[in-house]
């Protein structure tokens, strides 16, 4: 009996060590660059894509359940978060009215959200979840190109947060808080 827990116990330990490994390989390094910190302190990583700085990745997608193409250029001139999310993403629910309420209270600052679908949905099935949320910002319907453009979206939810002239000024991946949320606005919106 002995030999059989230092056995399982053995392989624990080595499971954890190859995924803690495996995460501090995969995290990038912290920059020193006070511009690549996120408005909540922590250090941006330095080699995503979009990189915080850079101009935000372009893209024309299809909207729901309207049907018009919106492009990111069109809104050029608002704060504007491109949020990554999908209907059976569970962080994503708990998100969204968070989202609609900032949408309500900036929006006649100059904000605008996107939320951009990484669902294999139809468009009516989405149309009618948002409506279910009561999503009062633009959806999209977002394809593999524009997950590419912005980093792979590996992980949802996922935001990007792209001030007046363009350039992404913060990126919160995963469920954050909603006061995180306002701060990266309020910093899009300067």
């Amino acid at each position: 009996m002995n030999r059989t827990v230092v056995i399982v116990l053995c392989v624990v330990v080595g499971i954890t060590a190859l995924l803690l490994l495996g995460k501090k390989a995969s995290k990038p390094k912290a920059s020193a660059d006070p511009a690549k910190q996120n408005v909540s302190g922590s250090q941006e990583p330095s080699g995503a894509d979009p990189a915080i700085g850079s101009l935000a990745p372009e893209f024309s997608l299809k909207s729901v359940p309207d049907g018009k193409t919106v492009t990111l250029s069109s809104l050029r001139g608002k704060a504007v978060v491109v949020n990554f999310w999908a209907t059976w993403c569970g962080p994503c629910k708990i998100e969204m009215p968070w989202l609609v309420d900032l949408q309500k209270k900036y929006g006649d600052q100059g904000l605008q959200i996107v939320g951009i679908t990484k669902d294999d949905s139809n468009e009516d099935t989405i149309a009618k979840f948002t409506k279910k949320m009561g999503v009062n910002y633009t959806i999209l319907v977002g394809d593999q190109k524009v997950q590419d453009l912005y980093g792979g979206v590996g992980g949802l939810p996922t935001s990007f947060f792209v001030n007046r002239s363009g350039k992404v000024v913060h990126e919160i991946i995963g469920l954050d808080s909603e006061s995180k949320f306002e701060d990266a606005i309020k910093q899009a919106l300067l």
